[in-house]
């Protein structure tokens, strides 16, 4: 898959910012993005710390570029554009601090147009790489929201599974726009969607709010005349196994062999996902945010290189 992705990717220029430059991970991804030739690349952080990390382990990072904040040329123009867009809720004084941190400056370079996406949450926390987002990007036209994605990957099968970081207890109508973003994101991956809209009761075998709130959000999809499967309320089994779909879903063409799952909640994406990886041997790419004016990321803190390069190429394709 990512073989692929690199393809794509070296095809379309893209620049990304690392929030956390001294990272040695973040160097390692960088270096590796470098001698691929895949994109282009900005660290964040102080210029000397960076090149010694890099230097005692081995990696190459020249014509790398490497961004000190605090020493930047257009410091002072970055800041008044952030107290225009803050205005009212942040005062001078705390937008220029905002601009020192590596999470406030990259998404400002972004904002700036000097980039084309960002890549963070190493060491920040995922609502210290969202908050940024969400307050100087803002959402794309026609979103109201903002949520996220995972891609399951296990040799060549790949399932797109949303929403498992952001949204605790979406409604109705953010559960719309979660499934029409996770389409759009299955998409990027070669996925042709085949939406199952997640519960504990299938096609009216159970009751409940949770059960009537999964219901209406398929209705209010299905109003909308997508150009993808879709089924709701099922249950997993149903909606990935042609067996059961046979005795619980009877005649609907698209349960049992749906690739696209929108979870009713925050707890059920998050343990759902993370029992694919940790006990179906499934890669868990992202957490993938989607909805957002330009494409930002976030890093898990317990990530390794390879997935730090990975999510590199992941966030450009978005572009």
């Amino acid at each position: 898959m990512f073989k692929a992705l690199a393809q794509r990717v070296k095809e379309n220029p893209f620049t990304l910012v690392f929030t956390e430059g001294n990272d040695l991970r973040i160097l390692e991804a960088a270096s590796k993005i470098k001698k691929e030739e895949l994109l282009k690349t900005i660290l964040i952080g102080d210029i000397d710390e960076i090149k010694e990390v890099a230097t005692t382990n081995n990696l190459d990072i020249e014509g790398i570029e490497i961004i000190n904040p605090l020493k930047y040329d257009k410091f002072d123009e970055m800041v008044e554009l952030l107290f225009e867009l803050r205005k009212g809720k942040m005062d001078k004084n705390q937008c220029i601090e905002a601009c020192k941190k590596g999470n406030y400056f990259g998404t400002m370079l972004v904002k700036m147009g000097y980039a084309d996406g960002l890549l963070g949450g190493a060491t920040y926390s995922t609502a210290d790489t969202v908050r940024p987002a969400l307050q100087i990007v803002k959402t794309a036209p026609g979103n109201r929201i903002v949520s996220s994605c995972f891609i399951m990957v296990k040799d060549d099968t790949k399932y797109a599974v949303a929403d498992c970081a952001i949204n605790v207890k979406p409604t109705e109508d953010e559960l719309v726009d979660i499934t029409f973003q996770t389409v759009n994101t299955a998409r990027v991956f070669d996925i042709d969607p085949k939406v199952a809209m997640l519960s504990y009761s299938t096609l009216g075998s159970g009751k409940g709010e949770d059960v009537d709130k999964m219901r209406n959000a398929t209705q209010k999809i299905i109003d909308k005349n997508p150009d993808f499967g879709i089924v709701g309320e099922i249950q997993f089994d149903a909606a990935i196994s042609p067996t059961v779909a046979k005795v619980k879903a009877k005649d609907n063409p698209i349960a049992g062999y749906c690739n696209t799952f929108i979870f009713p909640d925050i707890n059920a994406g998050n343990i759902g996902y993370k029992l694919g990886q940790r006990l179906g041997g499934y890669e868990a790419m992202g957490p993938i945010l989607q909805g957002l004016a330009a494409p930002i990321n976030d890093l898990s803190r317990g990530c390794t290189a390879e997935e730090v390069y990975k999510m590199a190429l992941i966030t450009a394709a978005m572009k």
